[in-house]
Parts: structure tokens; sequence; C-alpha cells
């Protein structure tokens, strides 16, 4: 597609924003009236050619009850998904500049119940007040049905039958429609980073998830889902690679999208843009995905998602009655029976919702999705249960580290998970690690955008996943065992010091117990083999109750944890690493636990050597001469 064909349509909406809104909007609000005009004007071209049949329809059935919505999108209607029953169009409203708002609302409300969706996320009409009192609401309209411009499908013909403007074909109106949501977002980075992925980003993911398995997806029927959707463009970007006739795939299947979001407008947004490039805008459903999944009945080949991360989600687990008892937090969802991560931060339960949506089928499904660096080591009780059900089911293809300040709204690291529950025979008990966040994976840009300063070019982009698809282990990339990422978390007890008890109330009477004080006393001296509390105990020689016995154990869980890496025998491991430390002390097995953790510093950590002195005093030499220097022409 040739992109440049539809730079003047963009730089003319664009200035309509510049010329009529400047002064009566900030520039961060422009798009809240010029993103729903260029979805209506679009939508009013599109159903012109079939305004009179749509009428006629619509006099001849209103007083039938049901059906309506058959039969104006049937063949008696507009033919189409979507249609208007009002007896105006943009090009009429003009006709009455002085009850231009009653119209344009008499207008808005002939659109079918999908479009009055789109119309009410974007707030349209709560603008129609400043419009009105700022005496451009006529004009916007005006500057829409410019002959300069068309938004129609239809080639616009002067009088001898000759083509003026092309038409808009739904996939030039996408672009078109994809630059201006960009446009703004770059303009309001900040906001709108929580509900855009730089198109670097999501044609890395694309490229991971599709290529793998291209050749199995040359034709069929496909279905790809975005759980935190934002404005849909992982979903069009995934389409778009997969059914380019000249990228890398060219394939001829049938690709569905479905997605969920909850930010209003940001879903208007998305329905919108499914509707101009002729998908199904009704796959695109409005609110919480973690406590109202909308999509609950299907399940998904190929999900792509950017979760909010570091992002509470209280009101989440309020809605799906998380409970929580001791250590243990539990809900109903069969979603997330895995684990429930704390309220702070929901992005793996994202991930889980994903998981609960892999097809069992032969090919299975594949996953892309990007979090942060608390997912991959982060202690919380419910993301170390979701990484283990991960990696032990054996889910986990790859994690890519990307460079940092790649996207709008934070410059922290950020990670790729690929995920699958259909591995190749040769990466089965494996996962490979791509540490992409040197110089060679990136560029700096010219002028940062918000957080973002650094961008992928298509070469970085084809340097990475050459190195995923050729699964190479060395230099950038690795592939380890999933043992290599799991430890076993046990408590090492040993008896409380003597100072420590003498201090503590309780231990008053039980000090009393025949040699129990004098024995705890020769322990500090002469240390003793233990092999567990019992053995601790029985050389006491005192009977003691379980809340006695526990109050002369130092079994302080925070403190006295040791990670002992799963391909280690724990005895040996105590016998190296924690016995000649604390040779009183013991293991309590009862207290062990599995877990897993992606430590890339570990694998990927290169020792910068410290500078040495000659060159450090050579440095301050020249620094303190640069000071005087600079004093001398102040004080002259």
């Amino acid at each position: 597609m040739d992109t440049a064909q539809f730079q003047p349509i963009i730089n003319f909406i664009w200035g309509v924003a510049d010329d009529l809104l400047r002064d009566v909007y900030v520039k961060g609000k422009y798009r809240d009236v010029i993103l729903p005009m260029t979805v209506i004007r679009r939508l009013d071209a599109v159903l012109e050619p079939t305004k009179e049949r749509v009428l006629a329809t619509y006099e001849a059935r209103k007083g039938i009850v049901g059906f309506l919505d058959t039969f104006l999108t049937g063949e008696q209607g507009s033919g189409m998904s979507f249609y208007n029953y009002s007896k105006f169009t943009l090009q009429t409203l003009r006709d009455d500049p002085k009850n231009i708002r009653a119209n344009l609302e008499n207008y808005l409300d002939g659109f079918s119940p999908n479009i009055q969706d789109i119309i009410a996320k974007f707030k349209f009409k709560n603008q129609l007040d400043t419009l009105e009192e700022a005496g451009i609401l006529f004009e916007v309209i005006e500057r829409f049905c410019s002959p300069k411009i068309n938004l129609s499908i239809n080639p616009i013909l002067d009088s001898q039958g000759n083509i003026l403007h092309q038409g808009l074909s739904n996939l030039g109106m996408g672009y078109v429609f994809e630059e201006l949501i960009r446009k703004f977002n770059e303009e309001n980075n900040e906001e709108a980073g929580e509900h855009f992925t730089p198109r670097e980003i999501i044609e890395l993911m694309t490229h991971l998830t599709f290529l793998p398995v291209k050749e199995q997806i040359k034709k069929g029927s496909f279905l790809i889902y975005d759980n935190a959707c934002g404005s849909g463009g992982m979903l069009t970007e995934s389409k778009d690679f997969i059914n380019d006739p000249e990228g890398l795939i060219r394939s001829n299947a049938t690709i569905r999208l479905y997605g969920q979001e909850i930010n209003p407008e940001t879903y208007a947004i998305c329905k919108a843009d499914m509707l101009i490039k002729g998908e199904d805008p009704d796959n695109i459903k409005y609110g919480s995905t973690l406590s109202e999944d909308k999509l609950g009945h299907l399940q998904f080949d190929f999900m792509l998602t950017n979760p909010p991360y570091g992002k509470s989600w209280e009101k989440d687990q309020k809605a799906l009655g998380v409970k929580k008892k001791g250590s243990k937090t539990s809900c109903s969802d069969a979603r997330f029976q895995v684990g429930i991560t704390s309220k702070s931060d929901g992005q793996m339960m994202f991930l889980l919702n994903m998981i609960s949506k892999m097809k069992q089928s032969p090919q299975g499904s594949r996953i892309a999705s990007v979090h942060n660096g608390s997912s991959l080591f982060n202690s919380d009780s419910g993301q170390v249960a979701i990484r283990k059900h991960i990696i032990e089911s054996d889910y986990l293809e790859a994690i890519i580290a990307l460079p940092t300040n790649m996207f709008y709204n934070t410059g922290i690291p950020t990670f790729i998970w690929i995920i699958t529950n259909r591995k190749k025979e040769e990466k089965k008990g494996k996962v490979q690690l791509i540490n992409a966040t040197s110089e060679k994976y990136y560029t700096k840009m010219k002028k940062s955008l918000g957080d973002k300063q650094h961008q992928m070019h298509t070469s970085h982009i084809e340097a990475i996943t050459k190195l995923f698809l050729d699964y190479t282990h060395e230099g950038d990339a690795l592939v380890l065992d999933n043992e290599d990422f799991g430890y076993t978390k046990v408590t090492i007890e040993r008896p409380r010091q003597v100072k420590e008890l003498l201090e503590d109330e309780k231990f008053n009477s039980l000090a009393q117990k025949e040699g129990i004080l004098e024995k705890l006393t020769h322990l500090e001296s002469h240390p003793q083999d233990f092999k567990d509390r019992a053995h601790f105990l029985s050389y006491l020689g005192v009977k003691l109750s379980k809340s006695e016995a526990n109050l002369l154990i130092d079994s302080d869980k925070t403190a006295n944890t040791e990670k002992i890496p799963l391909k280690t025998p724990i005895q040996d491991y105590y016998e190296s690493e924690v016995k000649p430390y604390v040779p009183n002390s013991w293991i309590d097995y009862e207290s062990a636990s599995v877990g897993y953790e992606i430590l890339f510093n570990k694998y990927f950590y290169t020792y910068t050597p410290l500078r040495s002195m000659e060159e450090i005093s050579h440095e301050l030499e020249g620094l303190e001469a640069e000071v005087q220097s600079l004093l001398s022409e102040i004080l002259r």
C-alpha cells in the first residue's frame, strides 16, 4: 500500500484541529472532536449511496416490533453492519445553520446501536456545548464535508466523468485513522502511553508469534485476541502481518480479531477502527477483562497483549470476590485458580486469562505478552505460583529483554514473554533468553516522545527474530533448562541466642526448667550437629509444648531462608553454603517450597573493570584546571 497518497487527507484533518480548535481546546483534547468526527464522516460517506433505500425501509418497517436492525442492514437497507435512518446527512445539515445543533443530535440518534455505542464511549455529545458556545460547530461539520478530501469508498468525479479524488478503501481509511491516532498519542504521550504500544514493538511481537508457524497458517481460519487491546494496534497489525501479499507469510487465511478494553475512549477508537477496516466491531468488548471477561466462551489461536503493569487491580479483586485466609488468597474464577497476585499489580493475571483461552488443538496456541521486570522475579506469592505453573507446564518458550525507554510512558526495563502449549520437540523442557538491551538492537531518537527515547528499525527486529528462529545459544541468546530457573526455598532453623531469650519475658518461666539455660549457653560456644528440630529438642532433654519449643528456635522465614537451585541437592547445598557459617542450624524440610525466577543479569552480566587510580587522578587534574580557568575569567 502506497501510504504517501493518504498524507494529504491526514494533513487536511489535522489542519481542522489547528485552524478551528486551537483557541477552544488545549492541544491534548483536540482528539475528543477530531477522532469521532473522522469516524462519523467516514460512515456518513459510506452510507450515502443507500440513504434513500434505508429511509424507505425505515418508514415501511418502523412500526413492526423486532427485526428492524435486520431489515436496515440487509439488502433492503444499507447492506452493511450499520445504518442511519435520520433524514439528515452531514451534507444536508449545512442547509439549516440556525438549527445545526438540534439537527446534528437527530442525525447522531439515527445511527444503529453499534455506532451509538462508539459515539457514547467517545463522549462526543459532551463536546457539542463547547463547539456551539465557541460558534464553530457548523464550521467543523462544513470542513469535514469539504470537497478537497474524499472519505467515501467511491471516487469523486467531475462533470466530464474524470476522477478528482480516488475512493478510500477500508485499508486506506484504516491507515488514515491510525496515523491520526498516532499523532494525537504523540501530542499527549504521557496519558496515551497507557493505551498505545509503539509500532516497532508490535512488529517484533508479530514476528516472534507468527513466523515459527508460518507454514501452518497459510490457509484456514484463525482467531487473534488482545485482552488489553487499547486502540487495537496489535490486532490489526497481526492480521496485516499474516495476510500481507508482499510480507513474510503471505497467507490467504481468514483472520478474526477479538479484544477487550476498559478505557471508554480507547475502546471507542478501537471499535471504530475495526468498523472502518471492515472487521466485526462487535468482537471488541468494553469492560474489565479481569473481573468481567466478555469473551470467556472463546479460545484463541494467537494472543498478543501489553497489559498494564504496576497498576492496582483492587477493584477487580473485590468484584471477583477474592478472599484471603492466612497466607493464602483465592477466588472462584476458574481462570485464576493457579494464583492471585497482590492488589498492587495485576499484570500476571492478564497472562493467566490468556493461558485459560489456549486451544488444545494439534497446533495449540501462541502468546506474546509484554511485562516489566517484576514478573520475572517478584517474590509475591501469586506471581511465584504463576511463574511456577507456566514453567512446570512447559509453556514458556522464550523471554526477550527489550531496550529501556522504548515506551511513551515508562523508561523501565520491559520483556516480551513468548508462551505456547505446543513446543517443538527440541524446545521441550527448555527456555530461550534473548538479551536485546544493547545498542545493537536500537537507535536513539532525535527527539524523545515522553519517556520514549529509543526506537527499533527493521534491521534490529530482524536481528532479534533471527536469534529466536535460529534458536541461538551463544552471545545475546541462551537456551536453558526449565530447572535452571527453579529453586527450593527452605527455612534454616537454629537455637535462639541466650542474650535474646533473656530479654523475652515469656522465657522467664521456661528458664526454670532443668538445664535449659545451661545447655543453650553451652551450645553457643560448642556447636552441635542437629538433623532437625526434633533432634535439637531431644538434646535439651526436657518435655516442651509446641509454643515453648517455638520460643527457643529462631525460625524467621524472612531472614533465615535459602533459595537452593533445583539442580543442587538440598543437603549438599546446606553442608557447603550454610553449615560452615551457622553450625548449630538445621533444615526445616516441612517449609520447603519450589519456585522459579528469571534473573537476566545472572546470565548476561558483563564485568566492567574499575578505572585505574592514574586515570581517575588525571581526570581530576583536568577538571581542577578547567575550574581554575573559569574562576579566572569570572574574577577579571
